[in-house]
This record gives C-alpha cells, structure tokens and sequence, in this order.
C-alpha cells in the first residue's frame, strides 16, 4: 500500500512540476470563417524567422537552437494530425516566427507593500501561420505567449516550447472558428 500511495506523490509532483513550469504559456488559435482544415493534406515550410536579440544568453540557453526545435515540434504535430511535407504543390504553406521583448514592462504587485509597480517583465512569443497555397490567404493562426526567465535550462526551454506547440495545434482541424 505504501508503495502506491509513493507512486501517486510522485505522479502528483511530476505533473505539478510541468504545470508550473508552464502555468504562464497562453496559447491562441484562429481558424479562417468557411476553412476546413481536414481538406488539407500536404503542407511546405516557407520560412521562419527568429527576432531575438539575447546577446548575453538570457533567453536561448547556450548551445539550443530555438529556431530548429520549434521546425521539429511542428513537424511532429502536423504529421500527427495527418499532413504531409512535400515540396511539390503543397496545400498550405507554413511559416513560424519566435520573438522576445526584453524591456516588456507590466504592473507587478509589490508582496511587501501591496502596490503596483511597472517593472521590466520580458516575454516571448511564437506566432505559426498557415497560408492556402492555392489562393495565398492565412487559413490558420496559433500564437503561444510566456514570461521570458534567465537561466532556464535547455530541457526547460525544450518543455515550454513542446507545451507551446502541442497545445496550440490540439483544435487543428476540429472547428472553423476563433479559439481566443
């Protein structure tokens, strides 16, 4: 009996743990008025971009390749919703953009004092499009928005990142309508 009920806190914890290691992530997801995304089937990356300037390393941990892991999260959840990478006459083409604002500023309530107070808060931001190749109109829009930290670690940042992307293609398909 013991043992499961060590099982069952261990569990609890691990769980808890990626709860608040995202617990700030907000994902949005929009879908194009008519679109059903079920018609698509093969999509292409046409380019992504990331717009951080982190010169000392604040937000990519050194040696992580923010850029590649997003291209491999997407990949794997397209894939799994069924689409196809293929170069030739694809049906949507997809396009990712990471960005961070370092001089973000918000109010942030004082726990001595009980007061606001503006204070420097950086934030992140992922931004995945997916364009009908046939007409070039966006059909679908995700945006995943975090406080930015110093110091996270690479697995860390691989976790928030995998959160990010996993929860904002987990509508795709499911309704044409806005998510936000």
């Amino acid at each position: 009996m013991k043992i499961h009920h060590l099982l069952l806190l261990c569990v609890t914890l691990f769980f808890s743990g990626c709860a608040t290691l995202t617990k700030d992530i907000d994902v949005k997801t929009e879908t194009a008025s008519g679109v059903s995304l079920a018609d698509y089937k093969t999509f292409a990356w046409v380019a992504s971009a990331q717009i951080v300037n982190d010169p000392h390393g604040n937000w990519e941990p050194t040696n992580f390749d923010a850029d590649t892991e997003i291209k491999f999260l997407l990949l794997k959840e397209l894939r799994d919703k069924g689409l196809e990478e293929t170069m030739r006459n694809p049906d949507l083409l997809l396009v990712f953009a990471a960005g961070v604002d370092m001089q973000n500023l918000e109010f942030v309530k004082d726990s001595k004092t009980k007061m606001n107070s503006l204070q420097q808060v950086p934030k992140g931001a992922l931004l995945v499009v997916m364009i009908d190749s046939a007409t070039s109109h966006p059909v679908w829009v995700g945006t995943a928005t975090g406080d930015v930290e110093s110091g996270r670690s690479n697995e860390d940042v691989r976790k928030r990142l995998a959160y990010a992307v996993k929860k904002m293609m987990a509508d795709w398909g499911k309704t044409a309508q806005s998510r936000y």
